[in-house]
């Protein structure tokens, strides 16, 4: 690999008069040799919280013959501006002109891909969507083309916890001040124009419950034929956004591939927690076919790329399995297989299925306890722990035990009919491998608001006592189940806090003879294995830094028995550490907090707490940030407060008290 150097800073001025700031890596000959540029462009910070990982990526395309270019968007970092929501239409044209002032460089041949991994990967596609005549080629990562449907936000018309837990990490992430090393003097009324201008965005969510315009921009699901450049499509199974991958290989019409491995929402050479590979390989043979037309075989392999996972104890911090091929997707090996649910045993035991004409499930507040994040960061804490711990208060359904091995490659349905004694009602439906010892690992799941059983957009309430037919998908999942094992469908009317419960305690029907549940099947034929294996990691240039705090990482579930309290608990403290060529310390600390008290659902409540740090010499910056969510039967209630502290001095305090009518959710 060749040698490189970067630009710690320099500016990109918009039409606007705005400047975003750019750190960029480019070959050593580059002004000599122009070659094409690889963008990444999100609000994390370039100078400091990103600046390990960017360093990493981006020397990484530089050596390889590429130049990398790490934007800060409009009110991040330290450029220009006020970041005041996800994807507005200012970031993506903005985004536009980067890419057209990176390809007018003199050390850029005028070709330009864009990678990222989450806000990264959605604005990627909602950029390429665009068609910027300079962006040839696009590789995202655990994103999303439905901002809606299959975001943090919302899940099957489901308030999703990690909504409020998103919100407070960006409420924190907007506190934060440019470097006066970077932007000089100004650095402080920007930090203040900051803290005033980006507001509170768990409201902005909140007021959105439905799938509305506000969720239909940025949603390139909306028009998939309006992306007219390759894309890459790349994400785990332990990550919330897999299911974007099949969706764009299905929907696309331009070239492109999709890799599914068993990682969470990190890049694919970290791992955990299945096995890394060399994404960055991956991603210049990428680069090298669609910028640098050097015909490298890409287009002539495999679309589809994916982990099966083999079984698995609940408690493993590993996903053992295999990398198998997919020429196309949708594949022909994949079939729907269909059973009927009155097939399957009710209960724990295996035995003959009875014959119920209906079964009724109220599960406890207590189903969801274990049921990990929405999206994992590949920590073991964040993971679903063993089903057992939530089944006894859901409605089990489960197959026989296994003869012989029975894989599936897709997104599995449960068609349901149901009724409900209340107007509003959520079910959510678990796939579980139960081994012969009992233990029970999730293998994937799904969740449906029944007010919108038939439309996101116009949800109706349910008429109590009323059968409805309904379809919960659940997500895309590769998995294993070896004979011997058993399939378990476990079905709960509530999985707090990994969802927000319905406003009543719902009581639910199922008709079993007039249910089914679809999965899809995928046949072994011969050798199962990729043909081409997939290399390690291997090492990357590493920025100087000095630890000072280790990371620190817990998750408990309390029951106190005096006031019939149950509370989860989570800390997610960053490690602490000086980056030594800036001479910067940084500290991130966040603590997140569920609780609900006797089963009551008026009781719910989700708070988080961050603090925010940098220090060099004798100037400091540090936010404290608090969110608090609860609600009613009728609204949902934000309690937020915002503190700023330039050395021991607060230098600007402000608090939010809101209130959003819930809309059938």
């Amino acid at each position: 690999m060749g040698e490189i150097r970067v630009i710690e800073n320099t500016w990109i001025s918009m039409r606007d008069g705005t400047r975003l700031a750019a750190k960029i890596w480019l070959p050593a000959d580059a002004e000599e040799n122009p070659v094409p540029g690889i963008l990444e462009y999100i609000p994390y910070r370039k100078r400091d919280t990103k600046a390990v990982v960017d360093h990493q990526t981006h020397s990484y395309f530089a050596r390889s013959g590429y130049a990398g270019i790490r934007v800060d968007l409009r009110g991040s970092g330290d450029s220009e501006g006020i970041l005041r929501d996800e994807y507005l239409q200012q970031e993506l044209l903005d985004g536009v002109e980067v890419i057209k002032w990176i390809a007018t460089q003199p050390w850029c041949d005028g070709n330009v891909g864009m990678i990222g991994i989450s806000w990264g990967g959605f604005n990627g596609l909602q950029i390429a969507s665009m068609q910027p005549p300079e962006l040839k080629a696009v590789i995202t990562v655990a994103s999303s083309d439905d901002r809606y449907s299959d975001d943090v936000h919302y899940m099957g018309g489901c308030l999703l916890s990690d909504n409020l837990s998103w919100a407070s990490v960006m409420f924190a992430n907007n506190s934060c001040p440019p470097d006066p090393e970077i932007v000089g003097q100004r650095w402080k009324s920007m930090w203040l124009e900051r803290l005033e201008g980006s507001g509170l965005w768990l409201k902005n969510w909140l007021e959105h419950q439905r799938r509305d315009d506000f969720w239909k921009h940025g949603s390139v699901c909306e028009d998939y034929d309006a992306i007219k450049c390759p894309v890459m499509a790349v994400s785990g199974w332990a990550d919330g956004y897999s299911n974007t991958v099949f969706r764009l290989l299905e929907n696309l019409k331009v070239p492109r591939q999709g890799i599914v491995g068993a990682f969470g929402h990190k890049y694919p050479h970290m791992g955990g927690p299945g096995p890394p590979f060399d994404f960055f390989e991956k991603a210049v043979r990428w680069w090298d076919q669609w910028l640098k037309d050097i015909d490298n075989g890409v287009k002539d392999e495999p679309m589809l790329r994916v982990w099966v996972q083999d079984s698995v104890s609940p408690l493993s911090s590993k996903r053992p399995g295999r990398w198998v091929d997919e020429k196309t997707w949708p594949s022909p090996r994949v079939e729907n297989d269909h059973t009927h649910m009155d097939k399957f045993c009710i209960g724990h035991q295996e035995q003959e299925p009875k014959e119920e004409k209906s079964v009724s499930i109220q599960s406890p507040l207590s189903v969801g306890l274990f049921a990990g994040k929405w999206c994992s960061y590949s920590e073991t804490t964040d993971l679903p722990k063993d089903q057992r711990e939530e089944d006894g208060g859901a409605l089990v359904f489960h197959s026989h035990v296994l003869e012989e091995d029975y894989e599936i490659m897709g997104r599995p349905f449960v068609k349901l009919r149901v009724s409900s004694n209340k107007r509003v009602a959520m079910i959510a439906v678990r796939m579980s491998d139960v081994a012969p010892d009992g233990r029970a690992t999730r293998v994937t799941y799904g969740l449906l608001n029944l007010t919108h059983r038939e439309s996101d957009e116009n949800p109706k309430e349910l008429v109590p006592g009323e059968p409805y037919d309904v379809t919960v998908p659940m997500n895309y999942i590769a998995q294993r189940f070896p004979a011997g094992h058993m399939i378990r469908i476990s079905i709960s009317t509530s999985y707090w806090p990994l969802a927000w419960p319905a406003p009543e305690p719902p009581e639910l029907k199922i008709y079993p003879s007039d249910s089914e549940l679809i999965f899809p099947k995928r046949k072994i034929q011969g050798r199962d294995t990729s043909e081409k294996a997939l290399q390690k990691p291997g090492p990357l240039d590493e920025l100087d830094t000095t630890l000072l705090v280790p990371a620190y990482r817990e998750w408990t579930v309390t029951h106190n028995l005096a006031n019939n309290e149950v509370t989860l608990n989570v800390i997610n403290n960053d490690q602490q550490y000086r980056l030594n060529h800036i001479d910067m310390e940084l500290r991130r600390d966040a603590k997140e907090k569920y609780t609900y008290s006797n089963n009551l659902y008026d009781t719910v409540r989700g708070e988080v707490k961050t603090i925010r740090e940098f220090r060099r010499d004798d100037w400091k910056a540090k936010t404290i940030t608090r969110t608090v969510l609860t609600s009613t039967r009728t609204d949902f209630i934000i309690r937020a407060t915002l503190d700023a502290y330039e050395g021991d001095v607060r230098v600007y305090s402000r608090s939010f008290d809101e209130r959003i009518p819930r809309d059938m959710i």
